[in-house]
């Protein structure tokens, strides 16, 4: 037998009654979730394109080779002379306007304001003719000559780099092909072991890594042969059905929850304004990315090669800052901390970020924990570099 429902006061209720309490609980909330979804919708209707602008902070192009452009931002603070100028390198899966989304979270803005003289590469935006671009072109042909034009702007002295993803193992290569060029090696939620420790992964994490293992070399290759790129639609598909569920509501219940708040609102439609912007990514270096990177593990296997020559991360000879996202559920955090394999402990350095693979650099909290711990890692690393004074022993 069904137990009998009783109100408040011990008396039972008829079934009727009970009906007719959830029917008036359910059109209750209903009701409360449309007008939280009137408010939003309306805000929507308001909004123009020019009020999600993202990527806003002034900054000039210096240089370019083929398509890709090296920008410097303009000063928003007075330069400090004494820390080399820092370039930042995000990947090829997406833009790098995501480190500058609006004027309260921005990294961007974050290291400006503390004097830091900084440049960012610009990938541009790759078609068919450059499916043929492969990590050789990536990372020693267009970012090695980004690093050595700032390098002269230096006066022809080593510089510093900040590796976001992808971008992040593009400088972790080059770091250790050409340690000459790098006073210090900055990295964010990077891949370095892109098996990591899969026996220990968090229930959501790696989900990338197990789906793209999962795939033979020819399935990859077939995509690449089909397409010449990785298509960026395809690429922001794989991406959502990480999480699916938040992908499936966001639009919904995601905006209703936000009823029609300006700031919050605001700061959603600029993020997916990045997400939607998802370029295609060249077809020689993603089947290089997907097959050697991921299916194989050939950089921490030493059999990674670059222009010819097998890459040795401990070649890396500047400092190391590596910054992991706890509850990063693109690169696991195993994948990242690898690299304290190879690099000596007296220069290797972590942050672990309370939060999610995008959340390091867009949300609230990250503003000061990243940025800073980033700054006061520059300026501990240029006062270790100054010479130590030297006392005159008495006779």
């Amino acid at each position: 037998m069904m137990p009998i429902q009783r109100d408040k006061d011990g008396q039972p209720i008829d079934d009727l009654e009970l009906a007719q309490k959830a029917w008036m609980l359910t059109w209750q909330k209903m009701l409360e979730a449309g007008e939280r979804m009137v408010k939003s919708n309306g805000f929507l209707g308001k909004v123009k394109n020019e009020d999600i602008a993202i990527a806003e902070t002034p900054a000039d192009v210096v240089f370019e080779i083929d398509k890709v452009r090296l920008l410097r931002y303009k000063p928003l603070a007075k330069v400090r002379a004494d820390i080399p100028p820092m370039i930042i390198c995000y990947g090829l899966f997406g833009r790098q306007t995501m480190i500058d989304l609006q004027e309260d979270r921005s990294m961007v803005r974050n290291l400006l304001m503390e004097g830091i003289d900084l440049y960012v590469v610009d990938w541009g935006n790759p078609t068919r003719a450059d499916q043929f671009l492969n990590f050789d072109d990536y990372v020693e042909l267009y970012l090695g000559s980004c690093v050595e034009h700032v390098c002269k702007v230096n006066g022809n002295k080593p510089v510093n780099i900040f590796g976001i993803c992808e971008g992040g193992t593009f400088a972790t290569m080059l770091a250790a092909f050409r340690p000459e060029l790098f006073a210090g090696l900055a990295l964010a939620i990077t891949p370095i072991d892109f098996h990591g420790d899969q026996e220990n992964f968090w229930r959501g994490e790696g989900f990338l890594n197990s789906w793209i293992g999962n795939l033979s070399k020819d399935d990859v290759n077939l995509v690449i042969d089909t397409h010449g790129m990785l298509p960026g639609e395809m690429t922001g598909a794989i991406f959502s059905s990480l999480t699916p569920i938040t992908s499936m509501t966001k639009y919904n219940i995601g905006l209703a929850r936000m009823e029609g708040n300006e700031p919050m609102m605001l700061n959603f439609l600029r993020m997916e304004k990045w997400i939607a912007d998802r370029p295609d990514h060249p077809g020689e270096a993603a089947r290089q990315w997907l097959n050697d990177l991921y299916r194989e593990n050939l950089l921490v296997k030493g059999e990674f090669e670059l222009c010819g020559k097998k890459l040795d991360l401990a070649e890396i000879a500047c400092p190391v800052l590596n910054i992991y996202a706890e509850q990063d559920h693109i690169i696991p955090v195993s994948c990242s901390k690898a690299l304290a394999k190879f690099v000596p402990s007296k220069n290797y350095e972590e942050i672990g970020f309370p939060g999610g693979h995008v959340g390091v650099f867009v949300s609230r909290k990250a503003q000061g924990v990243v940025a800073g711990g980033l700054v006061d890692w520059l300026q501990k690393e240029q006062k270790n570099k100054k010479p130590k004074k030297q006392t005159r022993k008495k006779a």
